[in-house]
Order: C-alpha cells, then sequence, then structure tokens
C-alpha cells in the first residue's frame, strides 16, 4: 500500500501510522492478512521513497511482509512491487478465456 501525499502532512510519522491502522482493519474486513502487505509512505510529487530512499523520512525504518518464501524486507514503492508474488497459474487445468463481447454478421 503505497500512501502518498506525505508532503501535505511533513512527512508526519503519526499521520503513516494512523493510515496504517485504518487501513489494516479494513484489508482484514475483505479476507487479507495485513501482515503480508507492505505499507510505504510516498510523495509521488517530489518522488520520495519511490525509486530510494527518502531523507524527508528518517522515521522510516522500512516495511516488513510475510510470504510463503518467508519474511521479505525493503523500503520503498518499487522494493514492494518486486516483491510481489505472481499467483500460481494451473498449467494442467484447460485454458479459461474471458469474453467481453460477441459480434456475428
Amino acid at each position: 500500500v503505497a500512501v502518498n501525499k506525505m508532503d501535505t502532512t511533513k512527512w508526519s510519522e503519526d499521520r503513516f501510522n494512523e493510515i496504517i491502522k485504518e487501513t489494516s482493519t479494513f484489508i482484514k474486513k475483505v479476507g487479507y492478512n495485513p501482515k503480508a502487505v507492505a505499507f510505504v509512505p510516498i510523495s509521488g510529487w517530489h518522488g520520495d521513497n519511490m525509486l530510494e530512499e527518502s531523507p524527508n523520512m528518517p522515521w522510516y525504518k522500512g516495511w516488513t511482509k510475510e510470504t510463503k518464501g518467508g519474511v521479505v524486507k525493503g523500503k520503498t514503492l518499487l522494493d514492494a512491487i518486486d516483491a510481489i508474488e505472481p499467483p500460481v497459474r494451473p498449467s494442467d487445468k484447460p485454458l479459461r478465456l474471458p469474453l467481453q463481447d460477441v459480434t456475428r454478421s
């Protein structure tokens, strides 16, 4: 979860933790484990914590998430995206393709 616009909160750690708490409650309600989700404070406008660690948030020590392969850690949004595990696709099952529209002539 990218927590954007941290620059508008003056890089507030308290606001970031408040958003994590609120979002974790929602994540639990929809059936996911919040410990398996990375939370990254970013500023898209300034590029903070997107590709490189930001000097504006010295309180941020990085994210940690639990996966099937173990614990994964990182500091940036790019690290979090790289840590996403692709879903397992059953290659031994029949192929299914969704159809959006059928045109008959």
